[in-house]
């Protein structure tokens, strides 16, 4: 599954922006329809050995990508290996989804069936780089997640809260792995196609709140 090239924009707010966000755009947009638009997300990402996804985000590089696997709600129903590219100051996402017993078998080394799944190609890309440019499992990132749509637009924002680091640990399926809390600051995320909608542009309006850089995995490797 992909999307195309989008917008993205983020802003860095505290918890009272995230209670008055929450005000306004209930009032204007839907929630987003799994699990009530709240929910929690973890990521583990990938890099190699010279941390190249790390200080490409770090030195703003055009044209990164990074990978990683991801899951909600510290369930296996439904996990996801995503790459996430950044190019021309526009974001995309390409997806694929993923068995609980494949997840295993990726962050166990084990990847040479990876080159079959014709069907999933993202899965034989991050073969291919995991062999040639020795991708291996990083860090854990947690958060709680709000998330709102408007159709026009295809509008989506997202406000993420509690973000933790797993550090050194690598245990995806693991609930009760150790994680630290890596900034009391929250983010705001506004993605969108062609057009922000004036409503949706009102409501996301913070003052003293300017659009930024802000990368969970960097912030969640400022320990190692």
């Amino acid at each position: 599954m992909a999307e195309n090239f989008r917008h993205e924009l983020k802003f860095t707010i505290n918890a009272g922006d995230v209670l008055t966000l929450c005000s306004r755009l209930s009032a204007c947009m839907a929630r987003d329809c799994h699990n009530g638009g709240t929910y929690a997300i973890r990521s583990l990402y990938f890099d190699n050995l010279y941390d190249k996804a790390l200080n490409e985000k770090l030195d703003g590089v055009d044209g990164r990508e990074k990978f990683r696997i991801r899951c909600y709600n510290g369930e296996d129903a439904l996990i996801r290996m995503e790459k996430k590219m950044k190019q021309n100051g526009l974001c995309r996402k390409l997806q694929a989804e993923l068995s609980r017993a494949e997840a295993e078998r990726i962050l166990a080394g084990d990847t040479a069936w990876m080159r079959d799944a014709a069907e999933r190609p993202l899965l034989q890309e991050f073969y291919c780089k995991q062999r040639s440019e020795l991708l291996r499992p990083k860090t854990l990132v947690d958060y709680q997640r709000r998330a709102f749509v408007e159709p026009l637009g295809n509008v989506r924002v997202t406000l993420d809260t509690g973000i933790r680091s797993g550090v050194y640990n690598r245990d995806f399926f693991d609930p009760a792995a150790p994680t630290l809390a890596v900034s009391p600051l929250c983010v705001l995320e506004v993605k969108y196609d062609a057009f922000l909608p004036a409503h949706v542009a009102g409501a996301v309006q913070l003052s003293g709140r300017m659009a930024g850089a802000f990368s969970k995995y960097a912030a969640c490797r400022i320990y190692g």
